[in-house]
């Protein structure tokens, strides 16, 4: 079975964010269910993303760990039962923890729950291909 999660690796300035905003928008107008977009400030897509689109900006709930953001990402699928997408862009100013062994296990946990909720979810990552961990290799 392919994985729910995806990840949108590059580093800062090669476009992963309008990869990201054309990616979400585009899901919005396929889905037959609710688009969730989540940054660490999403007044800045305020002109870019549709309306349709529900946002969160988590600098409201002061995220800073891979554990606080998963709870989050598990609040937004089970307050919402018909989500069939989510797009987080700029994980690593979400949570700022450990990155190898945080983001391992978020990952892994985020693939069990998009599975089990069919949501498929999308994060960007800023760093280049070559730098990231080998476990990221299969949500590519």
């Amino acid at each position: 079975m392919a994985t729910k999660v995806k990840l949108l690796i590059g580093k800062k300035g090669t476009g992963k964010t309008k990869t990201i905003i054309e990616s979400v928008n585009k899901s919005a107008e396929l889905s037959n269910g609710n688009v969730v977009f989540i940054s660490s400030n999403t007044s800045r897509y305020n002109i870019d993303i549709k309306n349709t689109i529900r946002m969160i900006d988590t600098s409201e709930f002061k995220i800073r760990t891979y554990n606080e953001f998963f709870g989050l990402i598990c609040g937004v699928i089970s307050s919402n039962y018909d989500i069939t997408n989510i797009y987080v862009d700029s994980v690593f100013k979400i949570a700022v923890d450990d990155l190898t062994t945080g983001l391992y296990t978020f990952l892994e946990r985020l693939e069990k729950v998009a599975a089990q909720n069919n949501v498929s979810i999308v994060l960007c990552l800023s760093m280049s291909e070559s730098d990231a961990p080998d476990f990221t290799k299969k949500y590519l």
